[in-house]
């Protein structure tokens, strides 16, 4: 069972770790065009692009819980089904992007405080980059599709093969033919499509055999499609408070002055390094969980539950030993501001507590969502949401930044704990029924 969970946790590690890469290549080149308007607006456009995106990660959620479901069960036919109801929704929300672009564009701009200069280039690159939404959101749809059928090496070499085409792209364009921003948008453009192009060569190279074109008529019956839209609506929520979190925690450091704000941005690196390793393992329990849901074969869930508790410990108490003895050269490296450095010691303990605190969330996350049990998932994330708002409301007045920092903890813990309450009764009668 630890290989099988390693062989789906280690690939989703590698490609969760290549995910900011696309961001951090485009900065990387046009740090040397030699105007931070350019640096500023592709920050921008990326942070826009971050949260377009992120609130419909569902499609690879759900995608991924559905699947492996019909896999664990033998039906293979309707896993490719799952895979295409994917694909249409991805891609359909993805067309309504492109149209209603000018309107996401308004809004967007109308919350984000810019300087002119950096405003116009960062439109340049939404403009350019907002037509590879149906590319990105079918790729979601693939990437869920692949971990459910238990197979996490390929979204591993499609984000390897998306970095790289990115890296020539862009560099091309923006040193050989003098595009700037533009460049660095059409090369993100083109690693998307590319990405996309190479998920359908992997399907028929891998999966040819369970065909494609067959199953569209079945696949759109209105049994399966309000069971697709119903998981993923409550995944869909669910991401948005865990959004309207994350937002506020960055917008509030920064209400407290540009030094707060600097030291609240690295200190949350400790947890963004936490989760890919930990989203990893939430992938390996995905794909397993709905696997063994699907075979009904609930002796391997229970055993497959407690290993993944025991990988999510371990790496928890680890992580915290890391942060605790290198905390303070990981912060030296990521910064040499001396006041930033200082300021930071005084919020340090908070970041020791992050991977204590969150493992749990983790790990039910991907339990829950391979049993397709979402609708718990989003009452836990909902409790947990509000008592982090409420949390902070109380203690601001007295604890200022201390206050910001307790209630994520807070927030953290809370999801675990909601979520192992609401877990025990899901699995408490299926598993008794089918064990003893």
């Amino acid at each position: 069972m630890n290989k099988k969970i390693l062989q789906l946790a280690l690939p989703s590690i590698i490609s969760n770790i290549t995910v900011p890469l696309l961001g951090l290549i485009d900065v990387a080149i046009v740090g040397h065009l030699g105007a931070t308007a350019y640096i500023g607006a592709v920050a921008v456009g990326g942070m826009l692009f971050n949260i377009l995106y992120w609130s419909f990660g569902f499609l690879r959620m759900g995608t991924s819980g559905l699947t492996s479901q019909a896999y664990g069960a033998g039906l293979l036919d309707e896993s490719v089904r799952t895979l295409i109801r994917s694909l249409i929704v991805g891609i359909g929300i993805g067309v309504l992007f492109i149209a209603f672009q000018l309107i996401i564009e308004n809004i967007a701009f109308y919350f984000i405080e810019t300087s002119d200069r950096v405003r116009e280039l960062a439109v340049i690159y939404f403009r350019i980059c907002i037509w590879g939404a149906p590319a990105l959101l079918a790729l979601y749809g693939f990437t869920g599709w692949f971990i459910g059928m238990q197979n996490s090496r390929i979204p591993m070499f499609i984000a390897i093969a998306q970095n790289i085409i990115n890296i020539v792209v862009s560099l091309c364009l923006v040193f050989l033919f003098d595009m700037k921003v533009e460049g660095v948008a059409i090369g993100t453009l083109v690693a998307q499509y590319g990405g996309l192009v190479m998920a359908v060569w992997l399907y028929r190279r891998y999966y040819k055999k369970l065909g494609f074109k067959q199953h569209w008529p079945n696949a759109l019956c209105r049994v399966a499609m309000k069971r697709f839209f119903s998981v993923n609506s409550d995944i869909f929520l669910r991401t948005l408070c865990l959004v309207s979190v994350s937002v506020f925690f960055t917008s509030t450091g920064a209400g407290e002055g540009e030094v707060i704000l600097a030291v609240n941005t690295l200190l949350m690196q400790f947890f963004t390094l936490f989760s890919y390793v930990m989203d990893g393992f939430a992938y390996a329990g995905e794909a397993l969980t709905g696997r063994y849901v699907g075979a009904n074969d609930f002796l391997m869930l229970r055993r497959l539950i407690r290993l993944l508790f025991r990988w999510g410990f371990g790496l928890s108490l680890l992580f915290t030993l890391l942060y605790a003895f290198n905390g303070n050269a990981f912060i030296a490296l990521l910064t040499d501001d001396e006041v930033v450095v200082a300021v930071s010691q005084e919020y340090y303990y908070w970041a020791l507590a992050i991977p204590l605190a969150g493992f749990s969330a983790f790990i039910w996350d991907g339990i829950f969502i391979g049993a397709t049990a979402t609708r718990y998932m989003l009452f836990s994330m909902l409790i947990a949401s509000v008592s982090f708002f409420i949390m902070f409301y109380f203690l601001h007045n007295q604890w200022a930044n201390h206050a910001l920092w307790a209630s994520f903890i807070v927030y953290l813990i809370l999801r675990g704990v909601m979520q192992s309450f609401f877990g025990k009764s899901i699995f408490r009668v299926t598993i008794t029924r089918n064990i003893d």
